[in-house]
């Protein structure tokens, strides 16, 4: 349990270098902007409807923590995908969130693969688009080792833990899903040889009946990932479901308060 303590903890703290690393100019994006948008312009950037913190420069470009944040009576986001420009496949994943998640305060981690803008597209209820990012000096995240081998791998696939702690009106969430999301551009460190993609695709978390949060995920979320957000608890039990590429399916319930799940 130590090893996911001090990665959940490190996921929330805010980078100290968050507000230095503004979006750099992107050739990139400008031909990524119309595939994935379907836009001919950029959306506003607008700290008052949505932020974006990362770290200027990743101490690890394979968990690479994101941390997507509203100010108060900020208007609704109910969807949002992330991009980081350079990376083999850009769009590193969509979201779809529930009211009880606003204003938004939610966090992941991400693999880098070289120094790129890491971008936030949302959609507002009123069908207003809004964009958010960081630049960030990271290289080789989709192509670094796997931390565990393959057999501990095998033995501890779609294991999940659950942590919720009250603050003032709201609750902190902490889910931690164990999964190696394999990119596919990485090596057996025994074989050498190419593994195989194998990632979380589908993800749902509910209190209840009521939607948390969708994700629907590439290569490009970190190994065992780890997501943090703020939420207005219902009282009803937290519900889990993942889904991934070759077919794995999990679910588990957890407790709508405290904390519960794997033991490491």
């Amino acid at each position: 349990m130590g090893r996911w303590l001090i990665l959940a903890a490190a996921l929330m703290a805010t980078p100290a270098t968050a507000q230095e690393n503004a979006l750099q100019p992107s050739p990139t994006w400008e031909d990524l902007r119309g595939a994935v948008l379907d836009m001919d312009a950029d959306p506003p950037v607008d700290a008052g409807v949505l932020d974006l913190e990362a770290p200027a420069r990743a101490h690890d470009a394979a968990i690479v923590p994101i941390r997507l944040t509203q100010p108060s009576g900020a208007p609704a986001i109910e969807s949002l995908t992330l991009v980081i420009d350079e990376n083999p496949a850009p769009v590193a994943a969509e979201y779809g969130f529930g009211a009880a998640l606003m204003p938004l305060d939610f966090e992941v981690r991400v693999r880098v693969d070289s120094y790129s803008d890491v971008r936030a597209i949302a959609m507002g209820a009123d069908g207003a688009p809004v964009m958010a990012g960081r630049f960030v000096k990271a290289a080789g995240g989709c192509s670094a080792p796997a931390g565990k081998d393959m057999a501990a791998v095998e033995a501890t696939m779609g294991q999940m833990r659950w942590r919720s702690e009250a603050q003032q009106d709201a609750a902190i969430g902490t889910l931690m899903i164990r999964h190696p999301n394999f990119s596919g551009l990485q090596r057996d460190q025994v074989s050498l040889l190419t593994i195989p993609a194998h990632f979380i695709d589908r993800l749902e978390v509910r209190q209840g009946a009521e939607l948390l949060f969708t994700m629907s995920a590439g290569i490009s979320v970190s190994e065992d990932p780890v997501f943090r957000f703020r939420y207005v608890p219902n009282g009803k039990d937290i519900h889990v479901e993942v889904e991934d590429t070759e077919g794995g399916r999990w679910s588990r319930t957890f407790p709508a308060v405290g904390g519960e799940g794997i033991k490491s």
